[in-house]
């Protein structure tokens, strides 16, 4: 007993401080495909306890310099200075990794995805970012994720507000050329500019566009339900449509599965580098209250999913799941309980991911 709990003492010290010796002590697997959660040492670490990582993955605190080593990895932007209203959105991925705790699971049950054994993953914590200063942190996290992708690691990131992908978009065309965008929202967020400033959660992709960063033709908004005028329906909606954006309002969604939309997305999208963003307002506040721009009468969390489920098959990049909002949430946290739930479907549906054959026919 006294041997075991030392090398459980050191299994958990290796696992902290990066070592890949980790897996090898308690599994004989690889450190990046480990959960603390999902070892075979019941009483090792209960969900409540230890270091809250993105599913309880082993943080690596070399960050961006050990992405070398991963197939993906999550990574947190605590940015809410680009929020128009209600800001908090900076809490949301240490909120979101607090809610992730509680996902023990190795095989997905509905689709029989293997995350664990296909990938090697890893937290490898927040960009450094500077709060007082929005322009800098915007190329803070460019240059961030030019590390990043300067390997083949799959970047899952926890945001924050929509600014955040912006400079991700940049870095990816650095890699990928423009890339095709399956984006959930609620908002277009095709503002020219907010109180003069073109940088902001609300203008990301009318920047994205401007800058080709984006292919338009590859471009679906899934969820879009926001109330606008006469002038800027015309200097967004119609200017997007005319840019050969696809724009799927949530009345197109209500009362049916996004099965057959998403298949008609794969087919758009065909093998083109694929980013996506979810912005978790695009879930009704019902079911997701915690964030800073509401609006009612948006997708289910069961659509949400089906959404994440029908990027299998695509070439994702990289994806993000943004303005989650604690400070606004309810007191049991269920924005984020929802956002780490999607957060692992997205893993699920990374290239390079294996599935149980019994249970593959239930994949999109």
């Amino acid at each position: 007993r006294y041997l075991c709990t030392c090398i459980d003492l050191m299994a958990v010290r290796l696992a902290l401080r990066g070592v890949r010796g980790y897996g090898y002590l308690l599994q004989h697997r690889t450190l990046y495909s480990t959960p603390v959660s999902a070892v075979k040492i019941p009483d090792m670490v209960p969900r409540a306890g230890g270091i809250a990582t993105m599913l309880r993955l082993p943080y690596l605190p070399g960050g961006r310099r050990e992405c070398k080593d991963l197939d993906a990895c999550f990574v947190g932007i605590p940015l809410d200075t680009g929020a128009s209203n209600r800001s908090g959105t900076r809490h949301g991925p240490r909120a979101v990794r607090d809610a992730s705790c509680r996902i023990s699971a190795r095989c997905h049950l509905a689709t029989g995805a293997l995350p664990y054994e296909s990938l090697r993953v890893a937290d490898i914590g927040d960009v450094p970012l500077n709060p007082f200063n929005l322009l800098q942190t915007v190329d803070i996290i460019a240059e961030y994720y030019d590390d990043v992708l300067s390997t083949d690691c799959i970047p899952l990131c926890i945001g924050g507000d929509h600014t955040i992908t912006l400079p991700i978009l940049r870095a990816m065309r650095k890699k990928h050329g423009p890339v095709g965008l399956v984006h959930v929202d609620a908002h277009l967020d095709f503002h020219d500019s907010m109180f003069g400033e073109k940088i902001n959660h609300g203008s990301t992709f009318k920047r994205a566009l401007e800058e080709g960063l984006v292919s338009p033709k590859h471009m679906v908004q899934i969820g879009i339900r926001q109330l606008t005028n006469k002038e800027d329906f015309e200097g967004e909606v119609m200017w997007a449509k005319r840019q050969g954006v696809r724009i799927v309002c949530v009345e197109e969604c209500w009362y049916k599965s996004l099965v057959p939309l998403m298949k008609t997305v794969r087919e758009q999208m065909g093998g083109m580098p694929v980013y996506l963003s979810f912005d978790i307002d695009g879930i009704d506040p019902a079911y997701c209250p915690g964030t800073g721009t509401p609006e009612i009468g948006g997708l289910m969390v069961s659509q949400g999913i089906e959404i994440i489920r029908g990027c299998k098959g695509l070439n994702l990049v990289g994806a993000d799941l943004v303005e989650v909002n604690p400070l606004l949430d309810t007191s049991a946290a269920i924005t984020s309980v929802n956002a780490s739930s999607l957060l692992f479907e997205m893993l699920c549906v990374l290239p390079g991911v294996k599935y149980l054959p019994e249970l593959e026919h239930n994949n999109n």
